[in-house]
């Protein structure tokens, strides 16, 4: 027994209306279903043929065919037009317009920038000298003028504010808060003890006709229509809702019966148009096609495949050759416009000559002659 597995549920219990209904449903169903789903097995399987047979090289037919008008035109154009253009461009903007810039800019313009560049710094020493002679002192003077105009304009507006403050308090805030305390003040709280003794009489009169309104709408609403849901709608939706379910199983079980009547109908056509179109079709085209096709390659197409490879061969030949005379006509124009190629300078590392090794002539003539020592 396997504990992982949930209890099996119970049936649901049906009653005897779930199984009247059932059985004329089924069969009503499958009456209409059953052409229905052949009908669509039909389709699906001419749809099949037609997307084997037709669609998939038609689609490759337009494949090839649009690499054949648009892609490959192009690569040829970028690959044998545009690169070389493009090589030969680079080179005579190189020539025209980088080498004239490259020394304009290192004989005319850094030249020019360095003399600007001097000047600029004899002119910065002279605003430096005149900033911390003359500029500087007088900011000096003019900054003490102002704190002492400043210290008497702060004096004279602190004694202003004090007088125009006290004159205020005076005046107006202690009124008013004198008004406040002993008018608006007791006036304010007997206003709101009278409001709230109003709020409280119109809660207690809205609560009562609330009241009254609640159970009349009970009464003449809410019950009829707990009723009417209760004893009407309910079992009417309960009804409603075994037939929609036994439709939907009947639609189920009907569509799987038909697709095995459709699967079997199927296959006896298919057996038959085997034996009636398939095996004499292949039965000629292994016995006559075939034949026929062998003599054709053998005969026909190996000797012109031959011929083309030959033709192509000797093409390729032709292009080589071609390649090779335009690269050596570029090799000549670039030497004629820049020169031959520098050839690299052996450098001079001034290293001692190494002395030569000894030998066994050297030795035995040392030994024969030693050196006199003063």
């Amino acid at each position: 027994m396997d504990l992982d597995k949930p209890p099996a549920q119970p049936p649901h219990p049906e009653g005897c209306l779930a199984a009247a209904i059932r059985i004329p449903v089924r069969v009503v169903v499958l009456v209409l279903v059953v052409p229905v789903r052949v009908a669509w097995d039909a389709l699906v399987v001419a749809g099949r043929f037609l997307r084997d047979t037709v669609l998939r090289p038609l689609g490759r037919a337009l494949l090839w065919t649009g690499k054949a008008l648009f892609v490959w035109p192009f690569v040829a154009l970028w690959r044998y037009a545009l690169v070389p253009s493009g090589r030969v461009l680079a080179r005579l903007a190189r020539i025209l317009v980088v080498v004239p810039a490259v020394w304009l800019h290192r004989y005319v313009l850094t030249p020019v920038g360095h003399a600007l560049a001097r000047l600029a710094r004899g002119f910065g020493a002279v605003l430096a000298w005149l900033y911390a002679r003359l500029l500087t002192p007088a900011g000096h003077a003019l900054t003490w003028l102002l704190k002492g105009a400043g210290a008497v304009l702060a004096a004279v507006g602190t004694g202003v504010y004090t007088a125009v403050a006290r004159l205020v308090r005076y005046l107006l805030v202690v009124p008013a808060r004198w008004l406040y305390t002993r008018v608006l003040a007791p006036v304010g709280r007997a206003a709101a003890w009278c409001a709230r003794g109003i709020g409280r009489l119109l809660g207690l009169l809205l609560t009562g006709a609330g009241m009254v309104l609640y159970w009349t709408a009970r009464v003449l609403l809410v019950l009829p229509a707990l009723a009417l849901w209760r004893w009407v709608l309910v079992p009417v939706g309960r009804f409603l809702a075994a037939v929609a379910r036994e439709v939907a199983d009947a639609f189920g079980h009907a569509w799987r019966i038909a697709g095995r009547i459709s699967l079997a109908v199927g296959r006896a056509l298919g057996t038959l148009l085997r034996w009636i179109l398939v095996e004499p079709l292949r039965w000629v085209y292994r016995s006559v096609l075939t034949p026929v096709g062998h003599l054709v390659r053998d005969a026909v197409l190996r000797p012109v495949a031959a011929v083309l490879r030959a033709g192509g061969r000797a093409a390729r030949e032709v292009l080589t050759a071609a390649r090779d005379t335009v690269r050596q006509a570029r090799a000549d124009f670039r030497r004629m416009l820049l020169g031959p190629p520098r050839q690299p300078v052996a450098a001079d590392r001034r290293e001692p000559p190494a002395e030569p090794a000894r030998t066994l002539e050297k030795r035995a003539r040392r030994e024969t002659y030693p050196p006199v020592r003063g």
